[in-house]
Order: C-alpha cells, then sequence, then structure tokens
C-alpha cells in the first residue's frame, strides 16, 4: 500500500473518532457549542485531508475548511454541496485564541449527518 493511502486511511480513521464522539454530545449542558463545533471541525478536516491524500494530492497543514474544499475543487471534484461545512473553521482557529460566539446555536443532529454522509462519500470513493 503506498504513503499516500495509508495516510488517507489514516484520517478518516481519526474523522470517525470524532464523529462517534459529536453523537455524544447532544447535552448542551454537557457539552458547550465551542467543545462540539472543535470536534466538527476537526471531523470534516481530517475527512478533507483524506480525499486529497487518495486523490494523491498534498494538503496545507492548517484548518482552513474553505482552504481544502478549493483544493478539491482544483483537482476536479465536485465540492459544491459542501461549502456549508466551511462555517465550522472558527471553531479549530479562534478556539485556539478566544471562545467562538455563536449568533446561534449549531443544529447538532444536522452537523452530525453531513459529517457523515461526507465519510461515506470519502469511505465509498476509496473502495
Amino acid at each position: 500500500m503506498n504513503n499516500a493511502l495509508d495516510d488517507a486511511r489514516r484520517l478518516m480513521r481519526r474523522a470517525q473518532a470524532d464523529l462517534n464522539a459529536l453523537r455524544n454530545m447532544d447535552d448542551r449542558e454537557k457539552f458547550d457549542e465551542n467543545i462540539y463545533g472543535f470536534h466538527a471541525q476537526q471531523a470534516v478536516e481530517k475527512s478533507l485531508k483524506a480525499w486529497l491524500a487518495f486523490l494523491g494530492r498534498s494538503y496545507p497543514f492548517r484548518h482552513d475548511l474553505g482552504e481544502l474544499l478549493a483544493a478539491l475543487a482544483a483537482a476536479g471534484e465536485d465540492v459544491e454541496d459542501l461549502w456549508t461545512l466551511a462555517d465550522l473553521t472558527p471553531f479549530a482557529v479562534q478556539l485556539r485564541y478566544e471562545t467562538v460566539e455563536a449568533d446561534t446555536f449549531l443544529n447538532r443532529e444536522h452537523v452530525a449527518a453531513e459529517i457523515a454522509a461526507l465519510i461515506l462519500r470519502i469511505e465509498q470513493a476509496m473502495k
């Protein structure tokens, strides 16, 4: 197995672990928005990087989901339906320095479903 495919599979295992964590964070009193948002962002970031690795493309060692989506689009992948996930970027970047103040709460069920669909899409492509 080549290194790129090994990397993609490793990243997908980590993305799945973040998704599993999200599925157990429904209680807003136990898991505030920043903790949930961080794991959501991480699941998406790792998934998108895995996709790029699978395609044999390098990926940036940054946390900007928009940058990763743009790299996938430049590689010829259809990511139009994924751009809303880029809204999770502040949970990785700002969280390191301050609390992300959201005007509205994340719809946790919807976010988890979107991430699950992304992970499934990439896993199917990798088969």
